[in-house]
């Protein structure tokens, strides 16, 4: 089995024996296509490693030889095109199964593989492509997604690349096909080492555009405990996690680990989410274990569960917002399934997570993983006792980065220098711990916005609406939300010559599902005569916040 090549101990009798000896043993030069992919390959070519569907009903079995004989195609084809080890490669593929065969040749290659959302406007897209120096994209024939790239200014950019069809000025993705299935592992300036970059996520911040997380080519190795002690996938099991391929959440639940582990892939590819659909997929194939973020267990409970057949099911696990002990309780008695929690960021594996051995406690992050030493800290840096509150930080001193954790982020070294500060990681999340050891998240120290498992930077949609010439100022926050976890609130002061409506309510959010992704509109519009600041004129977030809080709470 593969999973023993890299792990001294595969079991584990107690929290306690997890901590003290789990350990993985690190390859040289760990490459995930060659010491994974083709490992499978050669001593079990028939395993399953993806189950692919979609809702035009398309089905197809790929097994690891598969796998490991196309992405060889594609790679010879990429190669032909020009990327070469350190090129970087955007890839907007949604679902498709193309991504997985994509990703393993590009990991070949030694090229950076960038995800991204298919929903991304041209503005969204000309950044990441300038910003991180891309050279390919490959992008779905998806029409609102190719207008986009075609109306964005990419200099940098040599080749577009088309899945599923045809197009002027595009290369076809199919051109693959026509390539050997032989890619033979680089040598000398080619070969990929440990320390190189293998992917880079974009991740949205409060205070600038969205960040480059660099990881490198041990980050799969990082999410062996992310998949087979927190999601707890089998080897031969069938894993699904729901999540679109630009985000850093199909890479813990949709690749790395889940295959180190022999577990098989899930993969449905959907053009818009449809609750009752998902049951039915959930249904029709033998699901091992079950991942999704809290939002989709809400929309799943108001549906018809005590109907549904859903007992293969071993594990289900959910993480990217807090979980609602409503809909905890209400999936729990409708299918006898808890929801375990894990936490954790686009910069690492799981951090944190309700592990087999630990008795479960809702709402809780759960207990550390063992790759990373933790601490809570306040403001000066001192360490707080149980049951203060204070930031999330990893130690890690003058040793080595633990696996799974992000190197820094790309081309921006000041930001860099502060996050990975002398030997001690900043998560950014403000937590508190109890006297049992479980740990308790309290929120983002930069106001981040979770709706719907997506991440949503204020910064971003300020800017875009303060391109709106009925902008004056404006501010972007979170407000608590039912179904969704927190929704997206713009407080807007209004330039002279405008006034307050229902109609410029909607022709904002209207411009701003136009001027960028679509899912990081205001749902809710508020004007105001001012907005509240401090002495040195910064907007001051807090407040407007604790102001909807106490207008929510009638006070």
């Amino acid at each position: 089995m593969v999973l023993d090549r890299f792990l001294k101990k595969t079991e584990f009798s107690s929290y306690e024996d997890f901590i003290e000896n789990y350990a993985v043993n690190v390859p040289e030069n760990f490459n995930f296509s060659y010491d994974v992919v083709d490992v499978w390959a050669e001593t079990e070519p028939d395993k399953t490693a993806l189950i692919y569907c979609n809702d035009e009903g398309y089905e197809h079995v790929f097994s690891f030889r598969e796998i490991s004989r196309r992405s060889m195609q594609i790679a010879n084809m990429l190669k032909r095109l020009g990327v070469v080890k350190g090129c970087r490669v955007l890839l907007m593929l949604r679902r498709r199964y193309e991504y997985w065969l994509t990703a393993c040749a590009l990991h070949r290659i030694g090229a950076v593989l960038i995800p991204a959302s298919i929903q991304m406007a041209s503005k969204d897209i000309a950044y990441r492509c300038d910003a991180a120096g891309v050279m390919t994209v490959i992008a779905v024939n998806d029409e609102y997604t190719v207008t986009q790239i075609e109306h964005a200014a990419l200099p940098t950019v040599r080749n577009r690349i088309l899945v599923d069809g045809e197009r002027d000025g595009w290369i076809s993705f199919d051109e693959y096909e026509k390539e050997a299935d032989v890619f033979l592992r680089p040598e000398g300036k080619e070969q990929t080492h440990n320390d190189d970059t293998m992917l880079m996520y974009f991740t949205s911040g409060t205070t600038g555009m969205p960040k480059m997380v660099m990881h490198t080519f041990t980050y799969p190795l990082g999410h062996i405990t992310t998949a087979k002690y927190w999601q707890c996938v089998e080897n031969n099991g069938l894993h699904m996690t729901v999540s679109d391929s630009g985000w850093a959440k199909f890479g813990w639940g949709n690749i790395y680990g889940q295959w180190i582990c022999g577990s098989a892939i899930l993969g449905y590819d959907y053009h818009r989410f449809d609750a009752h659909r998902l049951l039915e997929i959930m249904q029709k194939y033998p699901l091992t274990t079950f991942c999704v973020p809290p939002t989709i267990y809400r929309f799943l409970i108001k549906e018809d569960l005590s109907a549904a057949d859903l007992s293969g099911i071993k594990r289900c696990t959910t993480a990217g917002e807090p979980l609602n002990p409503e809909v905890y309780d209400r999936f729990l008695e409708q299918t006898g399934q808890r929801i375990v929690e894990g936490f954790g960021q686009s910069e690492s594996s799981v951090l944190m997570a309700n592990f087999p051995w630990v008795e479960y406690h809702g709402g809780s992050m759960g207990k550390p993983s063992p790759l990373y030493r933790f601490d809570v800290i306040d403001a000066e840096g001192r360490s707080c006792g149980i049951g203060e509150e204070g930031e999330l930080v990893v130690r890690f001193g003058d040793g080595p980065l633990p696996l799974g954790l992000a190197c820094g982020y790309y081309r921006n070294p000041e930001k860099t220098e502060e996050v990975w500060d002398h030997g001690v990681y900043h998560t950014g999340d403000k937590v508190w711990y109890d006297e049992s050891g479980y740990y308790w998240y309290l929120g983002r120290n930069d106001d981040m916005i979770k709706c719907s498992g997506y991440r949503i930077g204020p910064f971003e949609v300020e800017s875009v609406l303060m391109e709106h010439p009925s902008v004056l100022e404006c501010c972007i926050t979170a407000v608590p939300d039912a179904l969704r976890g927190q929704i997206v609130k713009a407080t807007i002061v209004l330039a002279k010559g405008y006034e307050p409506s229902d109609a410029l309510i909607k022709e904002l959010q209207t411009y701003v599902k136009k001027n960028t992704a679509p899912y990081k509109y205001p749902r809710l519009v508020e004007f105001v005569d001012e907005l509240p600041k401090t002495v040195s004129g910064k907007i001051q977030r807090n407040v407007i916040r604790a102001r909807d809080e106490a207008k929510r709470r009638g006070y």
